[in-house]
């Protein structure tokens, strides 16, 4: 191997430039064991790898607590290093990979002779690279034969796909590279908290910020939202749940006092006239009293957005606050709708942009890992499509599935009668990133048979019957596509320990023993040839991108077709529907539940006696320490130290309410399920809401209380508005801690 490899942080879709070093003599692999537990203050074997923050346009050499230490897990004592098969005494052991590929086959077969081939199904991640992604959905539809196949990405950036497709007839999360921001004299963030999510993002809004034009969106203070102080903008504090009329009512400022771009509306939109009706009832002093932001807050907000349209440059930036909801599309359509009536999108010093969350969010959902698409963002459905990416794999049209069913739906229906029987999961951790948690682990565990792949024995992994041991992020070769749409390459900077297999190889081996149509490489360059191929002349066209230029370090920004330049800038001519206009389209508030299932909670016996007060709204969300499901970053001593334990955040008046103080273990619950966790009093958040990181799995799991209901659209889950009762726990002479608040039926 090479001394150094520069690549990118295997994290966030920020992909920040690092270089990797080899250590003079870099410690060996650790065999597989009893995992410790991450703890403050432990230490575990020095990183095989140096890390270096690189200069690059969105990072410019910076890095986050996580990018810092993220080569201290290649070489984890956790690591799994050979299949593990579960016996029936719970127990995984290791066994052979000729042993694991035949077990995996033989229950594919037998599941597809006794229930149909849509009775296996395929989770997949928005951490994979594009080469993964790309064979995994090629691999779900040809060697499987299955139509169930979707990811996690459905949780993080399906509402605002869905939202910029139907707006702008294309989905790119930044249509601009994002060193454009840097400029602007005012940017409206809603629902994204960038300091500690991905930090070296803050610095391109510092430009704004020193304008005085950074406008917040958050019902906390974040720490994002605290750099509005000091004359840095402005915060806006809205209900949970309420964002959607929040942005209605600053569209409703925008056309009422003649601050619309008339001569973009006209030259490049259309449905202008029905958004004017949409918005007709949502004057700022009504929106007040949906939201709680104060009416000249919103006036001040809409007029500072209209100004630096005209002048130094504005943007609108959504993230996933505003779009985990039941009408995240409409939410995050109301956003693009004001985008366009301040003329934002596609001109050259403004525009509008979601953050995509995880590393390859991007490139993981345009090649064929969701339910509804094939390679190159085609839709399934499309007869073209389906004959253009026929032709690529070499196989009939009539070979591919039609569209599945989203993450959700596919998850519930786990070990049904009529639902998937044998799961195979690459890159995510159903078991705490999933809502209504406990019942997504009570589905793994009805499952024939369970298949992960992955580095550490995540709760997932944990609940599978065979453990598949993979390559991370340092030991292998592809590309990834970062928040801009710029696709990066990913370097191998070390040769994995032995026993480890790429998830190329692994799909590569079970094609052939399932007898697979068309072919199936274990050679990332290769693979990535082929999607070229697939991609052409879709809406996310990489055919005039390859390896060399990559590794030139060329930028290459999708939609790249064979012989151009690439696009860094989207919409500056035309946008992608047929006639080259944007569409506005009206959309309104729906009434929401007080709660998430009060008359079933109440059939159940669980709204008794002890449910005394007003429940309150959870909210969950990151810290700057942790990623994800925490699977990784739980075990990086450092982080962990940092962040040990889930803590919820609330209120003091709403903690002095319930005779809570801070430190203090309290129960937070509902009618799918029960956590415990210290408290953490603060005043950044709203009296009525409390909030809780979701990175913690058992039981600080937030997911155990989200509920999985979804937008119609999208098939988001509604992540930040569950209801919950918060109380104290009681604490025995023993020491034991017990909830004041009994434990529900199925909840684990």
């Amino acid at each position: 191997m090479t001394n150094s490899a520069d690549t990118h942080c295997p994290y966030c879709a920020l992909q920040c430039a690092m270089t990797l070093t080899s250590r003079a003599a870099p410690a060996p692999a650790l065999q597989p064991g009893p995992e410790p537990v991450p703890t403050a203050g432990s230490s575990l074997v020095e990183a095989p790898l140096e890390v270096t923050g690189r200069d690059f346009p969105t990072n410019r050499g910076g890095l986050c607590r996580k990018g810092w230490t993220s080569a201290s897990l290649l070489n984890h004592s956790g690591r799994i290093t050979e299949p593990l098969l579960k016996g029936a005494d719970g127990v995984h052991r290791p066994i052979g990979w000729d042993e694991a590929l035949e077990l995996i086959a033989a229950a594919v077969k037998t599941t597809r002779a006794r229930y149909g081939a849509d009775a296996v199904g395929v989770f997949g991640g928005g951490g994979l690279t594009n080469e993964k992604a790309y064979q995994l959905g090629k691999f779900a539809r040809l060697a499987l034969g299955t139509s169930r196949i979707d990811y996690n990405g459905r949780f993080c950036m399906s509402s605002a796909a869905a939202a910029g497709m139907r707006a702008f007839g294309l989905d790119r999360g930044l249509p601009f590279p994002l060193a454009d921001l840097d400029a602007a004299s005012t940017i409206l963030m809603l629902g994204s908290n960038v300091a500690e999510t991905m930090p070296p993002f803050v610095q391109h809004l510092q430009g704004a910020r020193d304008a005085g034009g950074l406008i917040v969106v958050d019902p906390r203070r974040s720490a994002t939202a605290a750099f509005t102080s000091d004359g840095g903008g402005l915060h806006l504090a809205p209900l949970p749940g309420t964002d959607l009329a929040l942005l209605l009512g600053l569209s409703h400022v925008v056309i009422h006092e003649g601050l619309a771009d008339a001569d973009f509306i006209a030259a490049r939109t259309t449905g202008f006239e029905s958004v004017v009706r949409s918005v007709a009832g949502f004057w700022p002093e009504r929106v007040q009293s949906l939201t709680g932001v104060p009416a000249t807050l919103i006036r001040d907000a809409a007029r500072r957005l209209a100004d630096g349209a005209r002048h130094d440059g504005s943007y609108i930036l959504t993230g996933r606050g505003v779009e985990q909801h039941v009408d995240g599309t409409d939410t995050a359509t109301a956003a693009i709708n004001l985008s366009l009536l301040l003329g934002l999108p596609g001109s050259a010093r403004s525009g509008y942009g979601t953050l995509t969350g995880q590393g390859n969010g991007q490139g993981g959902r345009e090649h064929g890992q969701k339910a509804d698409q094939l390679p190159g963002y085609r839709k399934i459905t499309d007869p073209a499509a389906r004959a253009h990416v026929a032709r690529v794999w070499g196989v009939p049209e009539s070979l591919i599935p039609g569209a599945g069913v989203p993450a959700v739906e596919l998850l519930k229906s786990l070990g049904q009668p009529d639902g998937v029987r044998c799961l195979f999961v690459h890159g995510a951790n159903v078991a705490v990133s999933a809502p209504d948690a406990n019942a997504v682990i009570k589905g793994l565990r009805s499952l024939d048979f369970l298949v992960v792949c992955d580095f550490f024995r995540s709760e997932t992994a944990a609940e599978a019957d065979l453990i598949l041991p993979v390559t991370q992020w340092a030991e292998e070769e592809g590309t990834l596509t970062n928040l801009e749409g710029r696709v990066l390459r990913r370097r191998r900077a070390l040769a994995p320990p032995p026993g480890v297999r790429t998830e190329l190889w692994i799909m590569n081996r079970l094609a052939e023993a399932l007898d697979a149509p068309s072919t199936f490489s274990a050679d990332p360059e290769t693979v990535f040839e082929e999607l070229r191929l697939a991609s052409a002349g879709g809406l996310a066209d990489y055919s005039g991108i390859d390896y060399a230029m990559l590794d030139r370090g060329e930028a290459a920004y999708w939609p790249y077709p064979a012989g151009s330049t690439g696009t860094p800038r989207l919409f500056r001519d035309s946008f992608a529907h047929a006639d080259g206009r944007a569409v506005f389209t009206p959309v309104t508030p729906r009434r929401r539940r007080a709660s998430a299932a009060g008359a079933t909670a109440a059939k159940a016996g669980w709204a008794g006696a002890d449910r005394r007060g007003t429940p309150m709204t959870l909210i969950t969300g990151r810290l700057m320490e942790h990623y994800q499901s925490g699977a990784q970053t739980r075990r990086v001593a450092a982080l962990a130290a940092a962040q040990p334990e889930a803590r919820l955040q609330i209120h003091p008046s709403a903690a002095a309410a319930q005779g809570i103080a801070a430190g203090d273990f309290v129960s937070i619950s509902n009618e799918r399920g029960e956590v415990s966790c210290r408290a953490e009093l603060s005043t950044d958040i709203r009296p009525e809401t409390v909030f809780l990181p979701f990175h913690f799995p058992e039981l600080e799991s937030a997911n155990r209380l989200t509920e999985a209901a979804t937008d119609p659209i999208s098939g988001m889950p509604e992540f930040k508005t569950s209801q919950v009762w918060v109380r104290p726990e009681i604490v025995s002479s023993a020491g034991a801690v017990h909830a004041s608040v009994p434990q529900m039926e199925g909840a684990s």
